[in-house]
C-alpha cells in the first residue's frame, strides 16, 4: 500500500491540516497541539511483524540489562569502580529504550500515530539526557580503565568511593543541562501547516526543520554541544586507549595482556558501536532518501546498543557471567 493509498493515515493528516489553517488568524504562525509521527513505516500489512520486532528487543533490553544492575549489586565481589559505571551505565540504557519503544508499540495496535506537543517536548527531553549520560558514562569508562591499566598502584585512591559518585553526578548535571537547554529553545519556536515528522519518535534536528521561526541559537547550540559529545569525547576516550595499549604492549606476561585486553575489548565495542550509529545521523550529508537513513540509524543507537549491551559485557567477562549465574542460582534456589 502506498503512502498515498493510506486513508486512515490521509484522514488523519487532513484532520491536522484544518486544524492548523483554522487557527492561524492573528498571524503566519501558530502553536501546534500535536505532531504526527510516520513511523517506520507507513504500510499497513508490516506493522504487525515491527511490533512483534521491536516488542522482543525492548523486552530483551529490559530484562538483560535489569540482570546486570541485579547481579552487580547483590555480589560484592563486583564492588568496584568498574562495576559502579556499568551499573549506571545499564540503567541509563534501560531508561533510553524506554523512553522511546513503549510509545511506538502503543501506537500500532491503536492506529495513532499523533504525540502531543507536550508529549514531544517531554521525549525529546529524556531521550536526550539519557543520550548524554550515555556518552559521559562512556567517557567516565574509560577513564576508570586508564587508572586501572596505567596507574595500578594508585587506583583505590584515585578512584574512591566518593570521586566514583562525584563523576557520576557530575555526568548527570552535564547531560541534564544538555538536554534542558535544547528543551527550552525547542519551545520558543513557532511551527506552522507542515507538522508531519518522518521518524518514529520525537528527534531533535527533524523538529527543527518542521519550525518555522529562526533556528539559529539552536543550531549553534546543537554545534557546540554536538561536537562536544561526538569528537571532543570521543578523542579523549580515544587518548585514553592509546595510554592503556602502551601500558598493555609493556606487560611482561601473555596472561596479564589478555585480562587487560578483555577488560577493556567490552567498552571499545560499546564506543564504537554507539558512535557509528550517532555519526551517521550527525555526519552523514543529508541525501533524498536521508530520513529512513536516520531512522535507520536512530535505531541502531537507541534501541539495538541498549539491547546488545548486556550480552557486550557479560560474555566478554568471567566475573559478570559467575556473578549473573550465582544471581539466577539464588532466584531459582529461592523460588517455590
Amino acid at each position: 500500500m502506498s503512502r498515498l493509498q493510506d486513508p486512515q493515515l490521509n484522514s488523519l493528516r487532513l484532520v491536522i491540516t484544518r486544524g492548523l489553517h483554522s487557527d492561524m488568524k492573528l498571524g503566519n504562525h501558530t502553536s501546534v497541539s500535536e505532531f504526527l509521527l510516520l513511523g517506520l513505516s507507513e504500510q499497513q500489512e508490516q506493522q504487525p511483524l515491527l511490533f512483534g520486532i521491536f516488542l522482543g528487543m525492548y523486552l530483551v533490553t529490559v530484562v538483560g540489562n535489569i540482570l546486570i544492575i541485579l547481579a552487580i549489586g547483590s555480589d560484592p565481589q563486583l564492588y568496584t569502580p568498574m562495576y559502579f559505571f556499568l551499573a549506571n551505565f545499564s540503567l541509563t540504557d534501560l531508561c533510553l529504550s524506554s523512553t522511546t519503544v513503549p510509545r511506538m508499540l502503543v501506537s500500532i495496535p491503536a492506529h495513532r500515530r499523533t504525540i502531543p506537543y507536550v508529549g514531544c517536548l517531554s521525549q525529546i527531553h529524556f531521550f536526550l539526557w539519557f543520550i548524554g549520560l550515555d556518552v559521559f558514562l562512556l567517557a567516565v569508562m574509560a577513564y576508570d580503565r586508564l587508572v586501572a591499566i596505567c596507574h595500578p598502584l594508585h587506583y583505590t585512591l584515585v578512584m574512591s568511593p566518593r570521586r566514583c559518585t562525584l563523576l557520576v553526578l557530575t555526568s548527570l548535571v552535564l547531560a541534564h543541562s544538555y538536554s534542558l537547554t535544547h528543551t527550552i529553545l525547542l519551545a520558543q519556536l513557532s511551527f506552522c501547516t507542515e507538522n508531519v515528522i518522518p521518524h518514529f519518535f520525537c528527534e531533535l534536528l527533524p523538529l527543527l526543520k518542521l519550525s518555522c521561526s529562526n533556528t539559529y541559537a539552536n543550531q549553534c547550540v546543537l554545534m557546540y554541544w554536538g561536537g562536544a559529545l561526538t569528537i571532543l569525547i570521543p578523542l579523549l576516550i580515544t587518548a585514553s586507549y592509546v595510554r592503556i595499549m602502551a601500558a598493555i604492549v609493556r606487560v611482561p606476561s601473555g596472561s596479564g595482556k589478555w585480562k587487560a585486553f578483555s577488560t577493556c575489548g567490552s567498552h571499545l565495542s560499546s564506543v564504537c558501536l554507539f558512535y557509528v550509529s550517532a555519526i551517521g545521523v550527525y555526519f552523514v550529508p543529508s541525501t533524498a532518501d536521508s530520513a529512513s537513513k536516520d531512522r535507520i540509524a536512530a535505531v541502531m543507537y537507541a534501541v539495538l546498543t541498549p539491547m546488545l549491551n548486556p550480552f557486550i559485557y557479560s560474555l566478554r567477562n568471567k566475573d559478570m557471567k559467575s556473578a549473573l549465574q550465582r544471581f539466577l542460582s539464588r532466584r531459582a534456589l529461592q523460588s517455590p
